[in-house]
Parts: C-alpha cells; structure tokens; sequence
C-alpha cells in the first residue's frame, strides 16, 4: 500500500509518521514553498499526548512544551468559577502539553524526515485535482507560480490541506466559505514572570470577550521565566464579515486592547500581558458544518478539512492527532484499502461531528456564560451562583463527549497495529 498525504500541518505530518509506524508506504504534499514555525501556543491533551508517546516523541515534546498542571475558568473580574487538574495530575497515564504550534510542527517535520525521508516530503506542492479509477489515485500538483509539479500516484488520498481545503471543495463545490460566529481572536506570546503555579492555564470572562492564557515553553520555565501564550476574543455583533481567517495575519492593538484595560488581576495584569507581547495574530472564530460524508472512494479527509471547530476546549489538533493514529490503524489492519477508510471514517466522523456542535454551545467554557448571567457584579462565593454538582457536570460532560475521560483514556486498546503490515 502507497498513501498519499495532501497537507504538511500537525495532522498531515502524525498521519505520514503513522502510517510509516504501521508499516505503510507514504509521501506528504504541502503547498507552502517552505515549512515554517508559525503560529502561537496550542494544548494537546492526554488522549493526543497518549498517540504521540506511542510514536516516541513525548520525550521530545517534554524538553519543549509545559506539562499543564491545572485548568482555572474566572470571570471578567478575575474570580475563579471552577478549577481542575489537568494531565498526570489529573491521574492520566500522559501529561497535557502546552506548546508553540509552530515548534510542534518543526518536531513532526524532522522527525518524519527522519523516519520517512525527506524525499518523500514534497513543498510547493498543491494539489490541483486527482482522478480515483477505483483501484488506485492519481493527484496532481502546481507550485505557488502555478506551475506544473507533476502527480503522484498511490492506492489512498488523504487529505489534512486544512480548513479551505481543495480536495473537500471537490466533494462539496457548492459548501461557501468558513462560518464566523462574530467573533475575533488576537493571539500573541509575551515573557514574563511566571503565574499562579507556573503551570497554569487560565480562561477569563465570558461568551461576548475573554482572555486565555497558558505557558508554553520549558526552556523559559527553566530560567525561571513563562513564555505566555495568550488569546484576546471579543464578539462583534454588529459586524457581518471579517477578514480571511489565518494563522500568520498581523493584528492591531488598536482594535481590542481598550476593551481589557480594567482586567489587571491579583494573579496577572492581562493589558500589561497584552503590551508585553510582539507581533499579534489575529483570526476570526470559524468553523464548518459536520458533514454527512468524509470518503469517496479512495480519496478522504482528516483534521481541519473534515472537521474545522472552534477553538474551545483544546481540540483541534488533538483530534487531528486522533483522526490521524486511527486511519493508520485501519488502513494497517482491514483487508482492504475500502474497509479501513469505512472503518476510519465510522470510528471518527460522528466523534468530531458531536465535539463541534458541542464547541457551537461553548463547551466546557460555559461556565464563565453562566458566572456572567447569574452575577455580573462578581460573587463571594461562586457555589451561591453555581453550584458545584453544575460545574462538575459539565467539566465531566466534555470530556465524555470529546474522548478524554480519565478512566476511558486509561484503559482503551492501544492505537499501535498490533502487527507490522509490509508496504
């Protein structure tokens, strides 16, 4: 078997290494002319971190990343709604990491060319179309000047080109645009003091504007400083478009700063964060509705092409993650090419359809909507505004739905084939 993977981000590069792991051929078309640490910080939790460790990487990933140590929600005024731990410390067999997405990225791309060859891992590559005979695919590619790069040829295509993807425009011609849900992210990093437990990650506020913010490197930690990464959303209800959404696109200070001037906390000073940090990024909310079809033929998606989310309870790339170990495990262990994509796309459709229509209702972050709504003022005692049978509901609820109860997580079979399938 020969698999061809269209798309160099998180999702693309697990897939490529998973596939190699179990023993299947690969090669990796991504359409940037070169792969770059872009990005800010991102969470990957313990039923991601439990895939990669499996790959061999959670050493690599702990000399760069923060090993989260709890998850506090607070309301606009700084006061805690609900805290829990978070990865070891929360009894998972894996710790939650914190990273740079874009250092995440470079670790994957190194170790694939590693693992697979940097030969089979082609840039300025974009895929342009493919013709699927039944038996095996052929995809086509242009670079960036567009440019004929050639097709290549192989008996699965699977997709992980992100949220504007071209191959999920083939199946879908008629889908439109991403969809906005009003509301504007500014990210940026800034170095400061460590806060709270220097492991740390905090959300503030409420549905209409927010503040995220988590540390994100261990070389920092070391010398006894926080890179902190941090998100700065605010909801436009009078606006009905936003610029292009993407990960690399300049923000301005301007445009939301004002609104966090009366957030300085006891624990952190979130305008002097806001200041501290260099370039802003700024992106709106999307996502797209969950599809009824992932698979045709020997063609499929996976990651940001098959289920773009909100970014709300740390799961985009975790689940790219997920969609990528579980693909290798079918394609490694059905009879056949057909099998393992039904059984992938069985397996992970419905999972990632229901986290986000759950992201759509805000998750878990919920609790802040209802510190809003029950007591805007603040509160002296949050269980008079919540109580804590609430809270933990729906901490536990999420879980559930996204795949990350303690014991579930714990226990399940191991994604690894069991058995080395030659390619």
């Amino acid at each position: 078997m020969h698999v061809i993977v269209v798309g160099g981000g998180i999702g693309g590069l697990t897939t490529a290494l998973s596939l190699h792991a179990a023993g299947i051929s690969v090669e990796v078309h991504e359409q940037v002319a070169e792969l770059k640490p872009l990005g800010v910080g991102i969470n990957l939790l313990p039923h991601a971190v439990r895939e990669l460790t499996e790959l061999g990487l959670q050493d690599r990933l702990a000399a760069i990343a923060i090993p989260t140590r709890e998850l506090i929600y607070a309301n606009r005024h700084g006061q805690e709604i609900w805290r829990e731990a978070r990865g070891r410390e929360a009894g998972y067999g894996w710790p939650q990491f914190s990273i740079h997405r874009g250092w995440l990225q470079m670790l994957l791309l190194d170790v694939a060319k590693e693992r697979i060859g940097a030969d089979r891992i082609f840039t300025d590559h974009a895929v342009s179309g493919f013709e699927d005979d039944g038996r095996r695919v052929v995809a086509r590619f242009v670079g960036n000047d567009g440019s004929d790069r050639g097709t290549a040829t192989g008996d699965v295509l699977i997709a992980c080109d992100g949220i504007h993807s071209a191959v999920r425009k083939t199946f879908y011609p008629d889908e439109g645009p991403p969809k906005w849900n009003g509301c504007v992210l500014w990210r940026g990093t800034t170095e400061g003091p460590p806060y709270l437990s220097g492991r740390s990650m905090v959300m503030a506020g409420h549905q209409d504007q927010k503040f995220v913010c988590y540390p994100i490197s261990a070389e920092h930690a070391g010398r006894g400083r926080s890179l902190i990464n941090w998100i700065a959303e605010i909801r436009f209800r009078d606006r009905d478009l936003w610029r292009r959404e993407s990960w690399n696109r300049q923000g301005d200070l301007a445009e939301f700063l004002p609104a966090f001037e009366g957030w300085a906390f006891d624990w952190l000073d979130v305008p002097g964060v806001i200041r501290g940090g260099g370039i802003v990024y700024e992106y709106p909310m999307v996502d797209r509705d969950p599809l009824e079809r992932w698979t045709f033929g020997r063609a499929t998606l996976l990651g940001d092409a098959a289920h773009p989310m909100y970014p709300i309870g740390s799961n985009g790339a975790s689940q790219a993650i997920l969609d990528a170990r579980t693909i290798a495990w079918h394609l490694a262990t059905a009879p056949d090419v057909e099998t393992g994509l039904a059984r992938y796309e069985e397996d992970r459709r419905p999972a990632t359809s229901r986290i986000v229509l759950a992201n759509r209702g805000n998750g878990p972050e919920q609790v802040m909507q209802l510190a809003e709504e029950r007591a805007s003022g603040g509160f002296s005692n949050v269980e008079d505004v919540i109580p804590r049978a609430e809270l933990e509901r729906i901490a536990a609820d999420y879980k559930r739905t996204a795949g990350f109860e303690v014991e579930r997580l714990n226990t399940r079979p191991s994604l690894t084939p069991p058995v080395r399938v030659g390619g």
